[in-house]
C-alpha cells in the first residue's frame, strides 16, 4: 500500500474487527425474524448498537444504523426538514461536506427550503455572530441548523457546544456531521445536545457501508424510506455483521482517545514543521492551533501548483494523500472549502490534504518530507490548470 496519509477518506481495518466481521458473515438469520437464528443474529446486532451508543454517549435506542455517513447526513437534514414542515429556513455553511450541500441544495430545488449561507471566517470555523444574528431573525420560519463538529478538509474543530445552545435558545434542532471528528475527538452527545449527530463506519476502521445517525428521543424525523419499520427512522433489513464490526471499532477508537490523539498529533506537528521549513509557497490551512484541528489533519496549499499534480506526483513516490477538493469529468476544481474561507481560486486549487493514523510511523513522515520538495518542484513547472502539464512519470 506505500505510505498512506488518505485516512479521512477511508481507514485500514484493524484485524480484530476484520475478525468479528468475518465471523458475523458466518452466521445466518435476519435480526427481524423470531426463531432462534433470527434471534441470534438480533443479539449480535444490538451488541453492535450498543457499543456505538457508548462510543458516542448515546443510548442505543437513539442509534439509527443507515447504509454510510452520507445516508446519515441525508436522513438527518432532510428527515428534520420535513418533521418540522412548514418552516423552511435551513442555516449551513459553504465549508461544509458535500453531503450536507447536495442534500440541502435538493431541499431547496425540489421542496421549497430557503438555504443561508453562515459564512466561516479564515480558519474554516463558523462565525457565531452571524449564526446568532440569523436565529434571531424570525425562528419560527427556521427548520433546522446544520454544520460540522470537525471540517473534513481543513480539519478545524467546530464550535460545536456553541452552536447548538445558540439554536436551542430559539427552539431550532441542529444536526451535526461528526463524521469526520469521530474517532480523532471526543463526541458526547449529552454534553453537545444535537438533536441529530452523523457518524461512519469507515472512518474509524469499520466497514464500508455502515453508518448511523444518532436521533435524541425527543427529536422528530421523517425517514428517507418506508416498508418494514426495523429501525426508529429507518425501514429495511439491518446488517448485523456491519454492526458488530462498526461497535468494535467505536470501541477501539475511542478507548484511549486522548493518548492516540496525542501521538497522532505529535507527528503531524513534526509534518507540518517539515513541510513549512522545506517548501517555499506552502502555508497551512485551517486553525494552526493543534487544540483547534483534528489531531490526524495537515491541510497546506502550495502556491503556483495545482493539487492533483501533487497527489498524482506523489501516487508515483508510494505516497496516498488527497486533494481534498471535488474531480468532476477530469477537470480539476478549486477546493470549495478554501474558497469559503475567503481565498482565491489559485489557493484553492493548490490544496492537499495529508491525514494520518495509528500505524503512520516517523519514517514514513521522514519519507514525505524527503520527496515533497522535488515533488512541489516538479508541479510547480507543470503549472495550473490551462498549462500543458510536463509531470514526466510513465507514457499512459
Amino acid at each position: 500500500m506505500g505510505i498512506y496519509l488518505d485516512h479521512a477518506a477511508t481507514a485500514p481495518m484493524p484485524p480484530e474487527v476484520r475478525a468479528v466481521l468475518l465471523d458475523a458473515l458466518g452466521e445466518v438469520g435476519n435480526p427481524s425474524s423470531i426463531h432462534a437464528a433470527g434471534q441470534h443474529a438480533r443479539d449480535v446486532l444490538e451488541h453492535g448498537r450498543e457499543r456505538v451508543a457508548a462510543a458516542i454517549g448515546a443510548d442505543a435506542v437513539e442509534i439509527v444504523f443507515t447504509g454510510g455517513g452520507t445516508e446519515a447526513v441525508n436522513l438527518g437534514v432532510k428527515g428534520l426538514y420535513w418533521a418540522r414542515a412548514p418552516r423552511r429556513r435551513i442555516l449551513s455553511t459553504r465549508a461544509e461536506h458535500h453531503a450536507t450541500l447536495d442534500s440541502v441544495q435538493w431541499l431547496e430545488q425540489h421542496e421549497g427550503a430557503e438555504l443561508e449561507w453562515i459564512p466561516v471566517d479564515e480558519l474554516g470555523r463558523i462565525r457565531l455572530d452571524a449564526l446568532e444574528a440569523a436565529l434571531a431573525r424570525d425562528p419560527e420560519t427556521i427548520a433546522l441548523v446544520t454544520a460540522l463538529w470537525a471540517n473534513n478538509e481543513v480539519g478545524t474543530r467546530q464550535p460545536a457546544e456553541e452552536i447548538v445552545a445558540l439554536a436551542a435558545a430559539h427552539g431550532v434542532p441542529v444536526h451535526l456531521d461528526a463524521i469526520a471528528a469521530f474517532g480523532q475527538a471526543p463526541i458526547d452527545v449529552r454534553a453537545v445536545p444535537a438533536a441529530a449527530v452523523s457518524v461512519s463506519a469507515h472512518k474509524i476502521g469499520g466497514p464500508v457501508g455502515i453508518g448511523a445517525l444518532y436521533v435524541a428521543r425527543s427529536t422528530l424525523l421523517e425517514p428517507l424510506q418506508h416498508g418494514g419499520n426495523q429501525q426508529r427512522a429507518r425501514s429495511g433489513t439491518q446488517d448485523a455483521a456491519g454492526a458488530a464490526a462498526f461497535g468494535l471499532a467505536a470501541e477501539l477508537v475511542t478507548a484511549d482517545l486522548g493518548s492516540r490523539a496525542a501521538a497522532l498529533a505529535s507527528r503531524r506537528d513534526r509534518l507540518v514543521a517539515g513541510i513549512l521549513d522545506t517548501v517555499p509557497g506552502a502555508a497551512l490551512r485551517g486553525d494552526p492551533d493543534p487544540a483547534g484541528r483534528l489531531a490526524g489533519n495537515a491541510h497546506l496549499t502550495f502556491e503556483g501548483c495545482e493539487g492533483d499534480s501533487l497527489l498524482f506526483l506523489l501516487d508515483l513516490e508510494g505516497i496516498q494523500v488527497s486533494t481534498g477538493s471535488a474531480c468532476q469529468a477530469g477537470v480539476p476544481e478549486p477546493s470549495h472549502v478554501v474558497l469559503a474561507m475567503g481565498f482565491d481560486e489559485s489557493t484553492a486549487r493548490g490544496a492537499l490534504r495529508f491525514t494520518l493514523g495509528d500505524e503512520t510511523t516517523d519514517a514514513d513522515i521522514d519519507r514525505v518530507l524527503a520527496v515533497l520538495p522535488r515533488v512541489v518542484a516538479q508541479a510547480r513547472e507543470a503549472g495550473l490548470a490551462g498549462r500543458a502539464p510536463r509531470l514526466g512519470g510513465p507514457p499512459r
